[in-house]
């Protein structure tokens, strides 16, 4: 009876090839220090007996473990979860990492990490000891938490810094944040809006920072000052709504509001909605995100698209080219995001 192909082990490759274990797991890491006769030789049981690798098989050289770790927020992930507000950061980050992963034979594990805890090197000390990664992936905040890039420059392990700079170690990744709130502010200038509003996201994320100066630049480049129209937000619905009551306040009140991410612009809706002002005619509204919630409220939000799925495919990539020496960028990489406008941006009205 043929054996059946899940049953097919690293062991009945070495037997049909008559090697050992360690040459068919060099043949499998496509190590250089095998023989082209051997490689042939091992090569042709693989295809022979349809024996796909595993982790496991590819660990037996003992120089790689295919596991590429990424850390994300605990604290604000799990609100999100367990509030179930459409966030889906983490579901993009698995759409683009796993797939970039499954490219190169490597798996993707995520981890949750306090970066605000006192044990916060003790965990990460912990995951780094139980899956001994290639590499890790870091997001805000923790891209520019220094315990954690310290140690793991420590240790040796190449890491990538969404949303970082990269000063202190580390390969950065950015997604265009000043950009992207720059075309927002243009594509409201485009439609006549003079008193744009900005409601920031939490200090603790770089981003937020950019954000706010993209917006400021374009301002200033069509000769509008900030005017006071900018209010202070955390990334929560609840500090959305302190930052619209605020600006929407204002007399005169801003005509557009962008706001850094969808929780906070769908609560500048909610505020807009409590004054009987109608969305875009009396107020034209952007997000940053771009998550579902976006696409199915009505009106559908106009949103800078967040480029995650991409940015974790390409943070994958650095990180196996750094393990397999090769260069990499000197400047920050940078994933574009872009403009996806819907029905909450139009034309000022007349003399608004």
């Amino acid at each position: 009876m043929a054996r059946r192909r899940q049953g097919i082990t690293i062991k009945h490759v070495a037997a049909d090839a008559g090697v050992s274990l360690q040459t068919v797991s060099r043949v499998i890491n496509d190590e250089p220090n095998v023989r082209p006769e051997m490689k042939s030789r091992v090569q042709a049981s693989i295809d022979k007996l349809g024996y796909i690798p595993s982790i496991a098989a590819r660990r037996m050289s003992g120089s790689r473990s295919y596991l590429i770790l990424a850390l994300n927020d605990r604290d604000r992930t799990i609100a999100d979860w367990r509030a179930r507000r459409g966030a889906d950061w983490v579901d993009q980050m698995l759409l683009g990492g796993m797939l970039k992963c499954a490219e190169f034979g490597y798996r993707l594990v995520i981890e949750l990490v306090d970066t605000h805890s006192d044990h916060v090197e003790r965990e990460l000390s912990a995951a780094l000891a139980a899956l001994q990664p290639d590499g890790v992936i870091l997001t805000p905040p923790h891209s520019d938490n220094p315990f954690i890039t310290g140690l793991l420059d420590r240790a040796g392990v190449a890491f990538v810094r969404i949303g970082s700079l990269g000063d202190g170690g580390g390969i950065p990744v950015i997604m265009g944040d000043e950009d992207a709130a720059a075309d927002a502010t243009r594509h409201l200038l485009e439609l006549g809006h003079s008193r744009i509003g900005f409601i920031a996201g939490n200090p603790e994320y770089h981003l937020s920072g950019w954000r706010v100066t993209g917006w400021r630049k374009a301002m200033a480049a069509a000769g509008h000052p900030d005017d006071g129209l900018r209010a202070e937000g955390d990334f929560s619905h609840e500090s959305g709504l302190a930052a619209a009551s605020k600006l929407l306040a204002r007399e005169p009140r801003p005509t557009a509001i962008i706001a850094s991410n969808d929780l906070m612009a769908m609560a500048v809706l909610d505020v807009a909605k409590d004054r009987g002002l109608a969305v875009p005619a009396d107020l034209s509204v952007i997000s940053f995100d771009n998550t579902p919630q976006t696409i199915f409220n009505h009106p559908a939000l106009t949103a800078i698209d967040q480029p995650i799925a991409a940015t974790a495919a390409r943070a994958v990539e650095l990180i196996i080219a750094a393990n397999r020496g090769e260069p990499l960028p000197k400047a920050p990489t940078v994933i574009p995001a872009a403009l996806i406008v819907r029905e909450t941006t139009a034309p000022a009205s007349p003399g608004a």
